[in-house]
């Protein structure tokens, strides 16, 4: 039990950071991830319980259990019908309970036949596995504890007056390797989504700046855009670029610019909505992503950034480094329905300020202006 004790505990460690700490994930981020991993496991456990119900049907009829036979031929011509179905899919959640369910139910039945020998009770510790690997932690693990105390309650039933299936040293160790199993899975999944978690937030994260990259700021503006569209809201974006960085790493050297993006990248979060998203898109050119703001409240954002940016300098090897910055707005909708095509928009506006000298932000044309609105964050 104490190893069982120490499992438990490490699955919710405070050393690992929470799911929440390592980025700002919309919640079918995982289960995105989840998908080839869930329908390899599908396909293979369809396979396994097409052959084993065929098998277990063909000796069940041999010894006259014909109800439990046909209710395992039925579940693998289901499993055939859930084969094909899967393949090709879009829902693959709702094939996934499709198949579970009514396996689980089947193996209920499976216990519950008068019959059947105790051994048949063993099937129940794939219970947890299955639904840990097809379901995720949570759902997996309510699942896990219904059926289980379903087993339960039928073992209890069906063996309550055989003192041989009732010994306590018995009844002991089926609850402490169903308790292990149950809690291994569950480790596994959490260590599991944790680890893709991880490894998806250092793929859209600027290595530099721990700034989302471009990938992240794509999946948040597909996700800003539908919820825009769908409340009838303003989304509004903008390019901001460091005027004369060149300078910056040819006077002071790559360290002082590499100072002076981390120090930038660190005023873009202290000075934005916690809604908002700020993203380095490459070298010294910044995206800003603002929800529910249309371009004239959008425009004073960045007039605002630049402000804070100009009146503040960086510290370098006894030497004061000064900033300004460029940008270029745009809005969903008055300029474009799609990423690139506001991206697109933003940086004319943004070659435009630096055209015009710099050190001054862009909006779209008055006629294009829709109304200010800026949500506190």
């Amino acid at each position: 039990m104490a190893i069982l004790t120490t499992v438990i505990l490490c699955s919710n460690s405070p050393l690992q950071p929470s799911s929440r700490q390592l980025m700002d994930r919309h919640p079918d981020t995982l289960t995105q991830l989840a998908r080839p991993h869930r329908k390899a496991v599908l396909v293979a456990l369809l396979c396994i319980t097409i052959a084993g119900g065929i098998l277990f049907g063909v000796l069940n009829a041999r010894n006259d259990a014909w109800f439990i036979a046909i209710v395992e031929w039925a579940m693998a011509g289901y499993s055939i019908a859930l084969l094909q179905a899967v393949r090709n899919t879009r829902y693959l959640e709702r094939w996934i309970l499709a198949y579970i369910l009514p396996f689980f139910s089947a193996m209920m039945v499976a216990v519950a036949t008068p019959n059947a020998s105790a051994t048949v009770f063993g099937w129940v510790l794939l219970i947890p596995l299955v639904s840990h690997l097809l379901l995720g932690r949570r759902a997996g693990m309510v699942l896990s504890l219904f059926f289980i105390a379903v087993a339960t309650l039928i073992f209890l039933y069906r063996f309550q007056g055989d003192p041989g299936a009732m010994d306590p040293r018995s009844i002991a160790n089926m609850v402490v390797l169903t308790a292990c199993i149950t809690v291994f899975s569950h480790v596994y999944e959490v260590s599991r989504e944790r680890s893709e978690t991880q490894l998806l937030r250092m793929a859209q994260t600027d290595f530099l700046t721990g700034l989302p990259n471009r990938s992240r700021i794509k999946v948040f503006f597909e996700r800003e855009k539908s919820r825009a569209t769908r409340e009838k809201q303003p989304l509004s974006l903008l390019i901001i670029d460091l005027d004369h960085f060149k300078q910056v790493n040819d006077r002071f050297g790559h360290e002082a610019g590499d100072r002076a993006l981390v120090f930038f990248a660190d005023l873009l979060q202290r000075r934005l909505r916690s809604t908002d998203l700020a993203g380095r898109l490459g070298g010294e050119e910044f995206g800003v992503i603002l929800v529910n703001t249309a371009t004239t409240a959008a425009a004073e954002v960045a007039d605002d950034l630049r402000k804070a940016l100009k009146s503040t300098g960086i510290s370098h090897d006894d030497q004061t480094i000064h900033l300004t910055m460029s940008a270029g707005v745009a809005e969903l909708g008055v300029d474009g329905d799609s990423l690139q095509a506001l991206l697109a928009v933003a940086d004319q506006r943004l070659y435009q300020a630096k055209n015009e000298g710099r050190d001054r932000i862009i909006p779209p044309p008055p006629e294009l202006t829709s109304p200010a609105i800026l949500s506190p964050g």
